[in-house]
């Protein structure tokens, strides 16, 4: 879609946008249409929650944004660059997958150190960038370790670490959680937006837990069912940092409660 030349002007929120999507579809070859007439504009510093329906198309936008998947219809700019599916810049962003999907014959430094390799970086700075980043997931002193001597959770600081080593502007991150326990899921969620806070990126969050995605967002893009477009974008008036107890708090339980409506429907 040339935007210029359909006369269109951006404001001023969009130019500083990381993210901005315009009348995207995305039809398989089979003739199923995954997502239409998504549009949604995500700043720098947002953090971003998907909800909705399974196979409503939220893995879908996150391929199209990554650049893993072509776009059918509409536009995807990133990063205020207007770009195409395949000229999507890997240090700019980077992507946790569900599963760890962790090398299971890599240790944990050469599993984070991954990211690295194809760029002109000595091997002495390689290290360096892996330790401060084991230390800030708190995985210092296992750099050592293999996947199979690790548990879920530590695998999963593994591949967040692994995401963040080349100090992305965007993390995309699809449903990281869902298959842990709900005491260490909920330790993730605060290590995230801890370092979210610290790192000053903006994130891109697929879940299915509404508590989950309003506890972490400023924003929830709340998604209708397949064919998925954005039904409403909430925004989340909690302050940050949030603090466990927050989970607990009448306006926290309201904003649940609103989402959760808003998916109903």
């Amino acid at each position: 879609m040339d935007l210029k030349a359909a006369g269109y002007t951006r404001n001023e929120s969009e130019i500083n946008s990381v993210v901005r999507m315009v009348d995207v579809q995305k039809t398989y070859d089979n003739g199923n249409t995954a997502v239409e007439g998504v549009n949604l504009t995500i700043n720098e510093g947002d953090f971003v929650s998907f909800v909705g329906p399974s196979g409503c198309g939220k893995s879908t936008i996150f391929k199209m944004v990554a650049g893993l998947t072509d776009i059918t219809e509409g536009h995807i700019n990133l990063l205020n660059k207007e770009v195409e599916s395949e000229e999507r810049d890997s240090k700019e962003l980077a992507y946790v997958f569900q599963d760890a999907t962790l090398l299971p014959w890599l240790n944990v430094f050469k599993n984070i150190s991954l990211p690295l390799k194809f760029q002109n970086i000595s091997k002495k700075v390689q290290r360096e960038m892996v330790l401060e980043v084991l230390e800030l997931v708190g995985l210092e002193g296992y750099e050592a370790s293999m996947p199979r001597e690790l548990s879920g959770g530590m695998k999963m600081r593994v591949s967040i670490a692994r995401a963040l080593v080349a100090k992305p502007k965007l993390l995309l991150m699809d449903e990281p959680f869902g298959a842990l326990d709900e005491i260490t899921r909920q330790n993730l969620q605060e290590e995230l937006l801890r370092i979210w806070g610290s790192q000053k990126m903006t994130v891109l969050f697929i879940t299915h837990n509404v508590f989950e995605s309003v506890y972490l967002s400023n924003k929830v893009a709340v998604m209708t069912p397949s064919p998925g477009k954005i039904e409403t974008t909430m925004n989340v008036p909690l302050s940050y940092p949030r603090v466990p107890e927050v989970r607990t708090d009448a306006e926290f339980s309201s904003l649940v409660a609103a989402v959760s409506e808003k998916l109903k429907h």
